[in-house]
């Protein structure tokens, strides 16, 4: 396919929750909704930083219908306060897409390791929690995006060390978290079905795209070397922002997107070009692992979803 945001369809009349909204993938998703006409709600640790990036995108959209909302993935107590505000509101679209990469091992305020914390158990709680918004009993229908990464290929979940408290490797935890994304979005779905839910859980993961997440790692460990060679790669390597958000767009917007799907680029390497179907690694099919992360993940947050499990041979 070659799907451009020019195919995104009218979005007047739906409510879309986008994490991480302020900048990267999260700032040129927020833009494009925005331009087709969604109410967005920019989901951000820092209000500060929120309110910056809605003023930039209605530089662009004067109308653009955007409401900033404190959600830091690293708390639990943020989460729960966020969702706590959207009491009683419609969400048509959830976007799990706010991240950290490969960066030094630090904790959240829950004593998480943070990229585990962050990139997906901030997202377990925040979609559990808004389930009722999603309308999954009503007719109206909802879904839920979650942004992993073609990392997640060399992933594994090391339950005897979940956290990295005994070794810990940024590029193996953060692979770690992109994998447990898909584990989630595929469980997700599978338990939407079972519950004959008119909702539908996607996982996608943007390629190469060039934002400030590479940076981070660099940053925090002071690493020269390192802050040198991901500038050269985004400059040379990556592809825009912009064609990174294709997926993440796809995904939330478009009829023919599948629930259980996995949608990435589909050029050079699936690093860059427009957004296609994918086979996602052969550790995210696998259920055992998928059933226990989920049964951990409950635990760790606190969250229980009011869905039912899915059958054995619900495939995958």
């Amino acid at each position: 396919m070659s799907w451009t945001a020019a195919d995104i369809p009218d979005q007047h009349g739906r409510t879309i929750v986008v994490t991480g909204a302020n900048s990267g993938l999260g700032l040129e998703t927020t833009r494009e909704l925005a331009r087709n006409g969604a109410a967005v709600i920019m989901a951000c640790r820092d209000i500060e930083r929120g309110e910056d990036a809605a003023r930039d995108v209605r530089e662009d959209l004067p109308d653009a219908d955007l409401r900033v909302e404190a959600c830091d993935l690293s708390s639990l107590e943020s989460i729960r306060a966020f969702a706590e505000r959207l009491e009683g509101e419609d969400v048509d679209v959830l976007i799990n897409n706010a991240g950290v990469m490969a960066i030094p091992r630090s904790e959240t305020d829950d004593g998480f390791e943070t990229q585990f914390g962050v990139n997906h158990l901030g997202h377990f709680a925040l979609t559990g929690l808004l389930l009722e918004n999603l309308g999954i009993r009503a007719e109206r229908d909802s879904r839920v995006v979650t942004v992993s990464s073609a990392m997640h290929e060399r992933g594994e979940i090391d339950f005897d060390d979940l956290q990295g408290e005994d070794a810990y490797d940024p590029w193996d935890a953060y692979c770690q978290s992109k994998l447990a994304n898909v584990l989630f979005a595929y469980e997700l779905e599978r338990r939407l079905l079972t519950a004959g839910a008119n909702a539908e859980s996607v996982a996608v993961h943007p390629g190469y795209a060039n934002t400030r997440l590479q940076l981070r790692g660099p940053e925090q460990s002071g690493s020269r070397l390192w802050m040198a060679a991901s500038r050269l790669a985004n400059t040379v390597v990556a592809q825009s922002a912009e064609m990174g958000a294709l997926p993440i767009l796809y995904a939330a917007t478009a009829p023919d997107a599948e629930g259980g799907a996995y949608y990435g680029p589909g050029g050079f390497g699936n690093m860059r070009g427009s957004p296609e179907r994918q086979a996602s690694s052969d550790r995210s099919y696998d259920r055992e692992t998928t059933q226990r992360l989920w049964d951990v993940s409950s635990e760790l947050t606190g969250v229980a979803y009011d869905l039912p499990e899915p059958k054995a041979d619900r495939p995958a």
